[in-house]
């Protein structure tokens, strides 16, 4: 691929520009990995247009994901009432974001993930450092089992989203909101405090 050279001034087409470049270098690089000077350079940009446009590297991820709404708005209502109360915190918020004017965009984020590998990429490693990182910090969470935990609620969620969403499978799609957290939630609250089976014992179901 050949690249731009030189640092090109604000032209119409330069913030689209700097989301290209953004999305291949955090795909490539991870979250942790990438630089604004990296990918401002890619770009054919001054770095600070790059702030200029986006502000922080927080905000140009969450705007090279596409993801219709910022974590550190979203879960402190996740996380206000303590661990006990995550799980129905956390699926009355996911209802209201999809019930709300971003549930459009947050469905087109997930069917390009379904075809998209890019957007495989990017998706999983906003979850990891928007979502993950965010929820183990500011709760009480074992670090080291918050992975497994996460993991296993973003498939109830995930399965949810594309299924009230995307399927619009009745009777689940016309339920009432506040019925779904009642249905959901427990099991939700299940696979973030609920004990985990070992290993051993794991291995000995499956014999």
């Amino acid at each position: 691929m050949v690249r731009r050279t030189g640092r090109r001034p604000g032209a119409p087409d330069t913030r689209e520009t700097i989301l290209v470049a953004a999305r291949e270098t955090f795909a490539e690089k991870g979250f942790d990995g990438a630089t604004m000077r990296q990918i401002a350079t890619r770009a054919g940009v001054d770095p600070a247009l790059v702030h200029h446009y986006f502000g922080t590297k927080d905000q140009l991820f969450q705007a090279a994901v596409q993801i219709p709404l910022n974590p550190a708005e979203i879960l402190p209502m996740v996380l206000a009432d303590g661990i006990d109360h995550l799980g129905t915190n956390l699926v009355r918020t996911f209802l209201k974001v999809w019930d709300s004017p971003a549930g459009p965009a947050a469905a087109a984020v997930l069917r390009s993930a379904m075809s998209s590998e890019w957007t495989v990429k990017l998706l999983r490693e906003f979850l990891v450092t928007q979502v993950l990182r965010r929820v183990v910090n500011e709760s009480d969470l074992d670090s080291v089992e918050a992975p497994l935990r996460i993991s296993l609620v973003a498939t109830q969620m995930a399965g949810l989203a594309f299924m009230r969403y995307i399927i619009k499978l009745e009777p689940l799609a016309s339920l009432p909101s506040e019925q779904v957290v009642a249905l959901i939630a427990p099991n939700v609250q299940r696979y973030l405090t609920g004990e985990l089976p070992s290993p051993s014992a794991i291995g000995d179901a499956a014999a």
